[in-house]
């Protein structure tokens, strides 16, 4: 049976990848930048204009996953915004409307934040749709600094390494609300942010959680050079609690991921052949307060190597860790089982394989396809019961993605 759904995964996603390269115009970038991101800069052109604004991702991602790590899963839907741009001056931005999240066969949606299954979660429900309401303001106090309030620029936009954040919350998480700082200057890139993801009023039945994140490049020369060499510097941090919370008065909760390395770039541009990337970073996980997850410090190693050629970009890692856990990204870079309660592995290793397609029909129009094969090196399973060891497991997963974001001008003031 698993051979049977590796064959239909493997024909899905060449056939797909077949029909892109036959159809639209040439890709400018990839999938994180031109299917998951958004550009956070405001055009001081625009001063006075009224405009609606609809940003819709349609998704199809289907995981098949080995061993004991996750279960594997579909996602068939999409996301959708629809909202009233305004720019009263040439550096401020107002945005107003709605999110929301449907996913084909489903009729009920909880409330809050999809990344986990954490008891700070309220038992609320919606029906139909997952729905939010969508607001930003954002001031571009100078060229290099903008400040933004409410729904700020979130999922791949923070620029995170994949084993502190994982791509399918571009699909799946609400967007990220509170405040961001950006800073963009020649020789230092800048994120800092808070997501709001649980507020409390006195006597709620759910704690006040909210994340504070880091995301930071430091430049030693233009991205554009023909050699770049960059230090990635990245941290997130969740934290549970409240004190006007009365069933959760004692149960404060503090979690924290960490990042730095060094990076290389070959802007080759030599044919189909763009670039290059090199990039390895030592990362480290700590339990401050709380007792939710059963190990309390954790580190881990990541190597990764991408080349974009053509419209496609080429990947590969390899990750390694010793009782380390991810806040924000997938199980597969974890020490603890999600699949299998009270398992937990002793310094897993992980190779990764992965194939992207991206193409550009122009401006807020994308298209994304992407394969990744998951390949997980022997290691031993432990749980108060025994310790087993276990064999090379292969877990697959692949998706293609609609990126949709037209704007309709109605008036200048």
């Amino acid at each position: 049976m698993f051979l049977c759904n590796k064959v239909r995964l493997i024909v899905w996603i060449l056939s797909a990848l077949l029909i892109g390269c036959f159809a639209g115009s040439p890709a400018a970038a990839q999938i994180p930048e031109k299917v998951f991101s958004t550009d956070h800069r405001i055009d001081p052109d625009k001063k006075g204009q009224l405009s609606v604004e609809i940003d819709n991702i349609s998704f199809f991602k289907n995981n098949e996953y080995e061993g004991k790590f996750l279960k594997g899963y579909t996602l068939p839907g999409f996301w959708l915004q629809a909202k009233a741009v305004y720019h009263p001056l040439k550096n401020i931005r107002l945005e107003a409307g709605i999110h929301g999240l449907r996913y084909w066969g489903a009729d009920k949606y909880p409330n809050y934040g999809y990344q986990d299954i954490a008891n700070w979660k309220s038992n609320k429900y919606q029906r139909g749709a997952h729905v939010l309401p969508y607001i930003r303001a954002q001031v571009a106090l100078s060229d290099q600094v903008n400040l933004v309030f409410g729904n700020i620029y979130g999922g791949s936009n923070h620029k995170l390494i994949e084993p502190m954040y994982s791509p399918e919350l571009n699909l799946t998480a609400d967007p990220e609300v509170g405040l961001q700082l950006l800073y963009d200057s020649r020789y230092v890139d800048l994120d800092l942010w808070v997501d709001w993801q649980s507020f409390i009023f006195d006597l709620d039945d759910h704690q006040e959680a909210f994340i504070v994140g880091l995301s930071s490049r430091i430049k030693f020369n233009s991205p554009d050079s023909r050699w770049h060499v960059y230090i990635p510097v990245q941290g997130v941090a969740q934290h549970r609690g409240g004190e006007i919370n009365t069933i959760y008065k004692n149960s404060v909760q503090t979690f924290m991921n960490g990042a730095a390395g060094v990076g290389l770039v070959w802007n080759a541009n030599r044919g189909v052949l763009k670039n290059i990337n090199f990039e390895y970073d030592v990362a480290g996980y700590y339990q401050q307060a709380g007792s939710l997850w059963p190990l309390d410090t954790g580190n881990g190693k990541y190597v990764r190597l991408s080349a974009d050629v053509y419209d496609f970009r080429i990947k590969t890692s390899y990750w390694e860790c010793d009782d380390f856990i991810s806040i924000l990204g997938s199980p597969f870079y974890g020490a603890v089982s999600t699949k299998e309660e009270g398992v937990l592995f002793d310094k897993p290793a992980m190779v990764y394989f992965g194939l992207e397609y991206c193409r550009n029909f122009g401006k807020g129009f994308a298209l994304g396809i992407d394969l990744d094969i998951y390949n997980h090196l022997p290691v031993n399973s432990v749980s108060s019961k025994e310790r087993i060891r276990e064999e090379v497991t292969t877990s697959f997963s692949a998706g293609i993605y609609l990126r949709i974001n037209p704007s309709f001008f109605l008036k200048k003031f």
